[in-house]
Order: C-alpha cells, then structure tokens, then sequence
C-alpha cells in the first residue's frame, strides 16, 4: 500500500508538471486542465451578458463544477510540490509554493469563493470574489510558450528595464522643479507648489486621461520643458520597448539553447545504461564513464557534454586520478570522468527501508565510486540510505567532519534525516569512507574498521567509542574478516592505521539513542571502484550486517536489480 501511493503521488506530480510533452496519460490531465480553464473563461464572459433564467442556471453550475475541479487540482499541487521542486518541501515548502507566481494565481482564484458559504459577505466583498475568477485565465500561461516568453524576457533584461526607468524619473523630476520656478512667477495661483509641475509632467506620459493636470505652460522656458517632456513621453515608451524586444531575442536564443541542453542530458542519461554485473548477476549502474567514451558513443562535443553535466540533476565530472595511490615518486595522468548518481533530496540522497541499519555515506561528492559501492550495498542489504551528494567540491566541506549548519548548505537537512534513520530500537550505522587513494599510502589490510579509537586502539568497549554493544560488533568483525577472506582474500583490522577520536566527528555531534552502535568503515579505493568483484564485495558486507546484527538471511534480489533500465530510473524508493 505503501509503494503503491508513493508511486500514485509520483505519477501524479508528473502528470502536474506543466509539460505537454510526457507520456499520453500525463498529456490528458494537461489538457483537461486547459480545457477547464477555457470553460471557466467562456463562462465569466457569458454571465457578463442579460441571460434568461434557464442559460443563468446552467453558467452557475458550470461555475460549480470548475471551482471543484480546481480545488481537488489546487490541493493536489500543493501535496505533490516536494516532488515537483525538493524546496518545496514540507509544510513550509508548500507555504513558499502557494506565495510562488502560478501557486499564488492557484490559491487566489480558488479557495476565496469558499467564503462566500462561510460568511456573510457584503455585495461589494462578493462581486470581488467573483471578479477574481478571471485570475484563472493567467493559469494557461503555464502551458504556453509565448505568456513564458515574455516573462522571460523582463525577467533577462529586467536591471536595464530599471536603469532606464530610473533615469527617466529622475530627469523628469528635475524638469518638473525646474518647470515650477518658470511657471510660478506667470501663473501663481495655478503652480502654487512642486507638487503641480511634477503631477503635469507624469500625467503627459499617460495622456492626462483624467485632465487631472490641465495646466499647460505658457512662458518659453516652460514650453521647451514641455516639449522634452514630450520627447522623453516617446522615449517613455520606445527605450523599454527596444529593451523587452532585445530582451524577447535573448529569451528565444536562451530557450532553444536550453531545449538543446536537455536533449543532450537526455542523451547523457542514456550513457548510463544499466549493465550486467557477471560476479552478481544484477543490472548495475556503471561507477562511471570516461569522457571520451561518452563523446564517441553519444556523438557530443566537449562543451556539450560540460553543459548536460551541469543541467543534470545527477551528473559531476570527475578526476580519477585520484583514486589510484602513488609511492610519491610516481604522477598519475589525469583521467576525467563522468559519475551519475541517484538524487531526491536538495543534499544527495536518503532511502528509508524501516531498517535497523543505516549505510551513511558523507562523502559522495568528492570520492568517485562510493555513491556506485555504497547504493548497491545498502540496496542488496535492504538497508536505509543516506549520502552526499551535492555541494561545493573547493573548497570542500566534508559532511564527515562536522560543520556549522549554518555554514554548509543542505547540512541541517541531511543531519535532521540521518537522525531520524537512526532514531529506532537498537539502531546500526555503518559509514564508508575510502582509502588508499592518491593522497594515502597503500596498507597491508584493503578493510579497516573504526569505532572512535585512536590508532592502534584494539579495544572493542568504551565510553569514548561509538559502539555500546561491543560483543556483536567483534561478531561481525570476525564474521565479516573471514567472509571476505573466503570470497575475495581481502583481509580487515580494527583500528590499526587511522584515528577516528577526533572531536569533530559527525558522530560525536549529533544526539542518537543512547543503545545506537556506529562503525566507520574505510575501504581501498581499488575494491570499490577498479575491482571487478566490487559488488561481491558489497554484497559480503551487506550478508555480514544481515546475519550478526539482523539475525536474518540476506533478503533476496529485487526484482529491478534484475532488469535493464536507464540509470537509477526503476528504484521505487528513489520516488
């Protein structure tokens, strides 16, 4: 049941989504919207006219019937807004959206004719509530391209729009004070005061329509201002013409340029074509795609790569590098990369499966093939999920090491998740980080496993490590020493080559239950990234945690694993 409204709200938020191009169904709702909204439309412009009883009638439960519709559409946008936009979240989110431009046109031209039934409105009061129907007719704007144009096009020049307003009421001003002093000496008791000269020279620029300001000048002085101020009432009107139709040619370029950048990330995303992973059996994202690979199989130049790169969501250009370990006398080639990774939260990623283990892993974005390890370990375990995966790379501010959450963006969030993973009876968390990379030596052991010691701390209890229940951390250490041993001679220490007592450890910041357990787990880059039985590996891992902490089997392969999709499209709990 579960599943099957989260994917209901999915397909709904894509049917809500504005874009007349998806899938049929999704189409249908659109144009059903739009066809309510022409309704609407006809019906305030027909109830404009003297109709006799019967046609009154019928507009008025016309009326009724669209107000119903778009109050179920209304509050259904406002339910499935999170998933449109990740700020839309929560109830603040969906606050900010009804305050957005199309939310607000929403809220405005729906919920008020309910007071209308609720109070006692004056006649006045109710013929604004009905006048405000109109309201609805701008929500089309969402579906046309012409309506977005324009809005484009002041919204690109819309600094220029108001310099040049700015200078324009500024040099008005200073004609209207210098008008007065010409004018108040000839006509006294009709420039009495600034106040007259400034009135007449705005009210030129309108046409006078109400013949407010019927003052004319009528010394030189006076009538040569008058004619600037006739020049500047052209200049009124072509200099933000001439800025909006730049402005309309800038929109139009930058639209198809866009529409150029989607297909490109479209056809990036199908680089990422799931593939089968002998040793496991299971259809896996690729860790990566080297650049070169990409721009010979989807026919895109370097800049065009760069640029669906940065639409994304879900792409980062990466150096691999890094991942590989020098002796310091040897240099490494570069070698740049594209990773795609899965993405529903503004930080990263957080995967909820009612688990009592958590796969943290808060250090995505600068360390290439953890997001690849890390989502297939917690995935094949039937673990919860979390990870970083968006942010500022330089300088980088690791979510490892604990930070202000006033200073890194999305911080709060990702601690507030994480904190709920965690917060259940006998709680595990198990966060993987690398090592051995460029900046590292290689070690004796490819595991190290790490419970706040210092290094070479072999103690398993303590006030000062992160585990309470030490008697099953040892279990699954030797558990998961000869696991790997037997599957893929890979050998594990405890705390014998990395400290792990600092005081900014996310660890000893955030508050947990006083029973939850955490491991840190380091782990050779070369088996999470370069090896080919790099999922063996995970799914070793994964069946240690199961058998010594869950006292349960592995669970068996989701049926998705076994199915060849686009990326990480398919996962449900993605949605």
């Amino acid at each position: 049941m579960v599943y099957s409204l989260k994917q209901f709200k999915y397909e709904l938020a894509r049917a809500l989504d504005d874009n007349l191009h998806t899938r049929q169904w999704h189409n249908i709702v659109d144009w059903l919207i739009i066809a309510m909204i022409l309704i609407s439309t006809a019906e305030i412009f027909l109830s404009t006219f003297d109709l006799n009883p019967g046609l009154r009638r019928f507009l008025f439960w016309v009326d009724i019937v669209t107000l119903v519709f778009f109050t179920v559409e209304v509050c259904l946008r406002i339910w499935v807004a999170p998933l449109i936009n990740p700020k839309w979240k929560g109830w603040k989110g969906r606050l900010r959206y009804c305050f957005s431009f199309y939310g607000f046109i929403d809220v405005v031209s729906t919920f008020p004719f309910y007071l209308q039934w609720i109070f006692p409105l004056p006649v006045m009061a109710f013929k604004a509530l009905r006048t405000a129907r109109v309201v609805r007719t701008l929500r089309i704007g969402r579906y046309t391209k012409s309506f977005n144009l324009l809005s484009d096009a002041i919204r690109e020049k819309r600094h220029e729009l108001i310099v040049a307003m700015q200078f324009l009421i500024v040099i008005t001003v200073i004609l209207s004070l210098v008008l007065f002093f010409a004018e108040h000496d000839a006509q006294p008791d009709v420039y009495d005061n600034g106040a007259v000269s400034v009135m007449w020279a705005f009210a030129q620029y309108i046409g006078d329509p109400g013949q407010f300001a019927d003052t004319p000048p009528v010394t030189v002085v006076g009538r040569i201002i008058a004619c600037i101020v006739g020049l500047l009432g052209i200049a009124i009107v072509a200099v933000p013409t001439g800025i909006i139709g730049a402005g309309f040619t800038d929109a139009i370029e930058n639209r198809n340029h866009k529409e150029e950048v989607e297909n490109d990330a479209a056809k990036l995303r199908n680089g990422f074509e799931r593939k089968l992973d002998r040793p496991t059996g299971i259809q896996v994202v690729p860790p990566f795609a080297s650049v070169e690979d990409l721009k010979a199989r989807l026919g895109m130049k370097a800049d065009s790569l760069q640029e669906a790169v940065n639409h994304g969501p879900g792409f980062r250009i990466v150096n691999l590098a890094g991942t590989i370990p020098t002796d310091g006398d040897t240099y490494v080639n570069d070698r740049i990369a594209i990773e795609h990774y899965p993405q529903n939260r503004p930080y990263g990623c957080c995967i909820d499966r009612n688990s009592r283990v958590t796969i943290v892993s808060p250090s995505n974005m600068i360390d290439p093939g953890l997001t690849h390890f890390c989502f297939y370990l917690a995935y094949i375990g039937g673990f919860n999920y979390i990870s970083r995966e968006v942010g500022e790379r330089a300088p980088y501010k690791s979510f490892y090491a604990f930070k202000s959450e006033d200073v890194v963006d999305g911080l709060k969030e990702y601690n507030t998740d994480l904190q709920n993973l965690m917060d259940r009876q006998g709680a595990w968390s198990l966060t993987i980080v690398v090592a051995s990379g460029a900046n590292e030596p290689p070690y004796p052991t490819n595991i190290h496993l790490n419970i706040g010691g210092p290094k070479g701390d072999e103690r398993t209890s303590g006030d000062d490590l992160f585990i309470k229940d030490g008697e099953t951390y040892e279990a699954f250490y030797h558990f998961l020493e000869q696991k790997v041993a037997d599957d893929l001679n890979l050998t594990v220490d405890h705390q014998k080559y990395h400290n792990n007592n600092s005081s900014n450890v996310f660890l000893r910041k955030l508050k947990f239950k006083d029973d939850a357990n955490h491991i840190v787990m380091r782990i050779e880059w070369k088996q999470v990234l370069w090896s080919q039985k790099r999922l063996i590996l995970a799914r070793d891992i994964a069946e240690s945690l199961c058998s010594v902490i869950l006292k349960s089997p592995l669970p068996d392969l989701k049926p998705e694993l076994k199915v060849k999709a686009i990326g990480y499209d398919g996962y449900p709990d993605l949605k």
